[in-house]
């Protein structure tokens, strides 16, 4: 894969995203929401939330 160049393609992927933990959606989020708890997955309304991993395994 190659390596991104440019810091806004870096921030636009992995800033403010969380992945669900239960279904996998992708939300934008602020960190502060989700750490309290204001913030649902679309899907399955969960609001169990990880942040998204900066590399791909």
């Amino acid at each position: 894969m190659a390596k991104l160049k440019s810091p806004e393609a870096s921030a636009r992927l992995f800033q403010r995203v969380f992945i669900c933990m239960k279904c996998g959606a992708r939300i934008r989020a602020d960190m502060q929401k989700v750490k309290l708890g204001k913030v649902r997955c679309r899907r399955c309304k969960r609001k169990e939330l990880r942040p998204i991993h900066k590399e791909l395994k």
